[in-house]
């Protein structure tokens, strides 16, 4: 499949041209001819024989935004002053910065926001530990925490490479639930260094977002530090990507008719995301659950599963495959009502979506080629999504962590459950009402303003539901 323009891959280029009368349509159509995208037009600077104008174009890729630019220079007459990339230019000293919400203005301010009126307010929570949600940020801010190993799709690129990342995570945490966010980047891959590095770092934050952490680290990391911190703390590749998955699954399945507990569903990868799907799914009232990764068919006598009776993985073979199928993807996808991908591109073909149930749902999540072509896969399927933005139905999980933290953070959380998370995925879900749901719109945008609301009002809810019933 081949790659749209993209904004991601924007160029701004400052170009000197005569001024003639078609000077500037030469030069758009010059891109437009070469594939590219001018998405703006801005004039710098005119005088009686030229004029210079900001060439904005959406590119494939690098190397198409290369070639955009040589077929500009080729126009009659035109040179070219300045190549800029737009993405690279919003990271430009990076995406945040902190301010002080107090003023400073004299002595007397410095006497309070200091030394020594900070002092009174320093013995206060040393008497009152519960007084430091009330009386620092505390309460609202959360630790973005990653070691770099699974980055996106780029993989294992380091803790110093995933900064930027880890940056448009708080930037999003701050823009759609006004949450403060604080990336943290470890330069170690040592679990117990994480654990306890986190631990240690913990008094500072209401909430953990653990980031792209590679598995099967990931799963001990989570469990461990659920287990000995008194904050919330959320995989958001494993149960982010889950809440939304089941939102857009249960929109889905109300449009063609069927139920969860009646359908066969399919996935593709058994990794963080796939297990926490599963759970999730499975917590949501699913029982027919065939998970596949790169050694086919997931189930208990599998050689590799057989030989590790106590991994995770061999838990979720016990706990899913009630049929014990065996082979391998395509296997398993024959005759499915839905499938399910969070692994690699390329993996399934269009016939692969023929074979499937009538009224097929296709969730192909691999980004940013998904495991089955999009458009091959609409041929068959009713409703067909993926974790793109060029097509419809796009599944991300900013549509679930702001709003998730957003509540566990009001109803002050110690921790995360299946509850709380079947409460965001349900209200994320009924964000789209009825008389809106069709095939081609099953999730809202994350520009939807109330999307963050909804969801924090839910998870808020069903913390404070929780609670009781520990007391009770």
């Amino acid at each position: 499949m081949t790659a749209l323009p993209s904004v991601s891959n924007s160029i701004t280029v400052r170009v000197d041209l005569p001024g003639r009368t078609t000077a500037v349509s030469e030069l758009s159509g010059a891109v437009e001819r070469n594939g590219g995208l001018v998405t703006a037009l801005d004039i710098n600077h005119s005088d009686n024989n030229r004029m210079t104008i900001d060439v904005t174009a959406a590119a494939r890729d690098a190397d198409h935004a290369a070639e955009l630019v040589t077929a500009m220079r080729a126009v009659d007459g035109v040179e070219i002053r300045k190549v800029s990339d737009r993405t690279f230019l919003a990271h430009l000293g990076g995406k945040l910065k902190i301010e002080s919400k107090v003023p400073i203005r004299n002595r007397d301010d410095l006497s309070m926001v200091y030394t020594p009126g900070v002092a009174r307010v320093c013995l206060d929570i040393a008497e009152n530990p519960d007084d430091a949600r009330r009386l620092t940020i505390k309460r609202n801010t959360v630790a973005v925490v990653t070691d770099g190993t699974a980055v996106l799709g780029l993989g294992d690129i380091g803790p110093l490479a995933a900064l930027p990342v880890m940056e448009g995570k708080a930037a999003l945490f701050k823009r759609f639930a006004d949450i403060d966010a604080f990336p943290l980047c470890l330069d170690t891959k040592d679990t117990e260094e994480i654990i306890r590095t986190v631990k240690a770092v913990a008094p500072e934050f209401a909430g953990i977002n653990l980031e792209d952490i590679s598995a099967p680290r990931c799963f001990e990391i989570e469990r461990r530090l659920r287990d000995e911190l008194d904050i919330p703390v959320f995989h958001d590749d494993q149960h982010g990507t889950a809440i939304v998955v089941l939102a857009a699954l249960r929109n889905a399945l109300r449009v063609v008719g069927k139920e969860p507990a009646e359908v066969r569903i399919v996935q593709s990868g058994a990794g963080a995301a796939g297990t926490a799907i599963a759970l999730l799914l499975m917590a949501a009232g699913a029982t027919n659950i065939v998970l596949a990764d790169i050694n086919g068919i997931v189930e208990p006598n599998r050689p590799d599963i057989k030989a590790a009776p106590d991994s995770d993985l061999a838990k979720l073979a016990a706990a899913t495959n009630p049929e014990r199928l065996t082979g391998t993807l395509k296997d398993a996808v024959r005759g499915a009502d839905v499938f399910i991908g969070v692994s690699a591109p390329n993996l399934l073909t269009g016939d692969d979506i023929a074979g499937m149930a009538d009224d097929a749902i296709v969730f192909a999540l691999a980004n940013p080629d998904p495991e089955v072509d999009p458009t091959a896969a609409a041929q068959h399927a009713t409703v067909v999504a993926t974790g793109r933005s060029d097509f419809a139905n796009q599944i991300n999980n900013v549509l679930v962590f702001p709003g998730v933290f957003r509540g566990l953070l009001d109803a002050a959380a110690t921790r995360v459950t299946f509850d709380v998370m079947l409460a965001a995925a349900y209200a994320l879900a009924d964000v789209v009402k009825p008389e809106e749901l069709n095939p081609a719109y099953i999730v809202p945008s994350v520009f939807q303003p109330d999307v963050s609301k909804v969801v924090a009002h839910a998870v808020a809810e069903a913390v404070r539901a929780d609670e009781a019933d520990q007391k009770a």
